[in-house]
């Protein structure tokens, strides 16, 4: 490919509608260019890195047994009412109507449609394992679409779907796409972790997140040294946290003006934050009141809530009227004296606290010595762990202290067990005969995400700084003068060279400065530049840039070609 000929319009300022930098450098680099918000235009530089990243997962789907379908992007309503998500999906599911005012939608993930397939046609056990995937476009309507590709509103997908005879067959599949999801980060040169996740609105049995290690990353991860354990902050066990048991002291109410937060009533009663109860009051989609209760000096997980409570599908902040309704008060709240009707979800380290306290449910008024074992009514409540994990809480499978780092999702693998062929009646005949419904799985990668991770992750005040993998283009020829017949035709002898090895190459054969070049190469991110000036044609050697380091090695123009594949091969 010819740098004359190549659409790719860099940017010398920087973008101000960007905030990660990986989103500047693909609109600095000409990667990609917005239509609208959370919608994009991939250029070629970026359609280059895509079909690289989506050929790498295509070899390792294949290779686990996986075979390649395309499935409609407008799915009709009739399958998510079936499965029951019609409803229930929220605010991000894209619909609309057909002229003969019948309603669809764009697909924002495609259990119903897979699950509806597999149904309509395999009917024997001897039919399975099967694992089917596609790779194209899905659409959420995201709220606030920002950082790119990271959280837009069309975007590149591959989902896979296993369908099994039984729980052992399905985590097979599971364990060969854990393996292939390795395979494929490793091999598109990132640096990643596998981490316990929440299934979210897919539903369904245990998941690992491929999270891309970045400090700008929106996925916050708890992980330990010591051993294996790594977990998104959502999902993260905690160990109940228990305290040496004191003689319980009567319950006493105090007044406490002016004390509606922690930090507060904590001064105001001279205690330490830990002997404190905090209460968090939201209300799901129909209007029940949950009311949340951590130690004081932890915080609330309200996807753990949303776990722990039946039915409760999306959480937001309580209405002051529900809470008065239940007999509480904002600020001031705690389970003792709540009305009946009212969910209440309490940590299950707050059940081994002595003398604590908590809101009375009375402005200005404060529990003391609350002993939530003897003063907790435990047939009202749901107990369990609904706190956020925090850096130092011990790993709950060894015990050592947890750290905290941030990532990017970049994959998620899940089981989904009979959820959706049980609601969409999927089942075929077992070896005895009997009706089984399917076990499945479902496995996706964001492909955008991937790329865009990459760049957030290696990058530096120049630009980009891309894997060999991933790179639009392995290696770019520059000759610094191209009106310098002698320079052009060496350049162009070179890129030919390269061509026959296979190399995939880009010549910059532009009328521009070296220096425009130079600063265009880094800020792209070509692994490594070949630059053909007056000192070439002098001395007879080949002078190679390696992005990554910034090391110039000079070699003699017989010894280049060797070398530029050697540095291949650790790029």
């Amino acid at each position: 490919m010819r740098a004359s000929q190549l659409y790719a319009p860099t940017l010398r300022e920087m973008p101000a509608e960007a905030e990660l930098v990986s989103h500047k450098l693909m609109l600095r680099a000409g990667l990609v260019r917005k239509i609208a918000g959370g919608i994009y235009t991939y250029l070629p530089l970026a359609w280059r890195t895509i079909k690289k990243i989506e050929q790498i997962i295509r070899e390792e789907m294949d290779a686990k047994g996986g075979q390649e379908i395309m499935m409609p992007i407008m799915q009709p309503a009739e399958l998510w009412l079936e499965s029951g998500r019609w409803n229930v999906y929220g605010a991000e599911l894209m619909r609309l109507k057909d002229r003969h005012d019948r309603p669809f939608a764009l697909g924002p993930t495609h259990e119903e449609i897979v699950t509806s397939l597999v149904r309509d046609e395999v009917r024997s056990y001897k039919q399975l394992p099967l694992m089917l995937y596609q790779i194209q476009n899905k659409y959420r309507d995201e709220i606030r679409p920002r950082f790119g590709l990271m959280r837009s509103r069309e975007f590149i997908m591959k989902d896979l779907y296993s369908f099994d005879k039984d729980v052992d067959g399905l985590n097979a599949s599971y364990e060969k796409m854990f393996d292939a999801y390795t395979r494929i980060f490793t091999r598109c040169g990132l640096k990643f972790r596998p981490v316990e996740a929440d299934n979210g609105a897919i539903g369904g049995g245990h998941s690992h997140e491929f999270t891309v290690l970045a400090p700008s990353g929106e996925s916050s991860i708890a992980y330990c040294e010591a051993c294996e354990y790594a977990a998104s902050d959502e999902k993260a066990e905690l160990k109940v946290i228990t305290v040496d048991a004191e003689e319980m002291k009567p319950l006493e109410k105090v007044h406490t003006p002016g004390t509606h937060t922690i930090e507060l009533v904590k001064d105001y009663l001279n205690v330490p934050i830990e002997k404190t109860i905090k209460a968090v009051a939201f209300q799901d989609d129909d209007g029940r009141l949950i009311l949340a209760f951590v130690r004081g000096d932890h915080e609330v997980n309200e996807i753990k809530i949303l776990n722990a409570v039946d039915g409760a599908l999306h959480l937001h902040m309580a209405d002051e009227a529900a809470i008065v309704d239940a007999g509480g008060s904002a600020g001031f709240m705690s389970p003792i004296g709540i009305k009946d009707g009212t969910v209440i979800v309490v940590d299950a380290s707050v059940m081994e606290m002595y003398n604590a306290v908590a809101g009375a449910n009375e402005t200005d008024h404060h529990f003391i010595n609350v002993n939530p074992r003897r003063d907790f009514d435990r047939e009202k409540l749901i107990v369990a762990d609904i706190r956020m994990v925090r850096e130092g809480d011990p790993c709950p499978h060894c015990g050592a202290p947890l750290k905290m780092t941030r990532g990017i999702e970049v994959g998620q693998v899940f089981t989904l067990g009979d959820k959706y062929s049980k609601a969409l009646n999927a089942s075929f005949l077992d070896e005895n005969g009997r009706e089984k419904f399917f076990e499945m799985g479902c496995y996706g990668i964001g492909v955008g995400r991937t790329m865009q991770a990459a760049i957030e992750q290696s990058n530096d005040e120049n630009g980009i700084i891309w894997s060999r993998a991933l790179a639009p283009f392995e290696v770019v020829v520059v000759p610094v003068n191209v009106k310098n017949a002698e320079q052009l035709s060496a350049a162009e002898k070179i890129y030919e060279e390269l061509r026959a090895e296979h190399v995939d190459v880009l010549i910059d054969d532009r009328s521009e400065r070296a220096g425009v070049k130079f600063t265009d190469c880094d800020l792209i991110g070509y692994p490594l530049r070949i630059t053909i000036g007056p000192k070439a044609l002098k001395d007879g050697t080949v002078e190679i840039k390696i992005r990554r380091t910034g090391e110039l090695v000079t070699v003699v123009r017989e010894k280049y070609l060797s070398t530029v594949l050697e540095l291949l091969k650790g790029l």
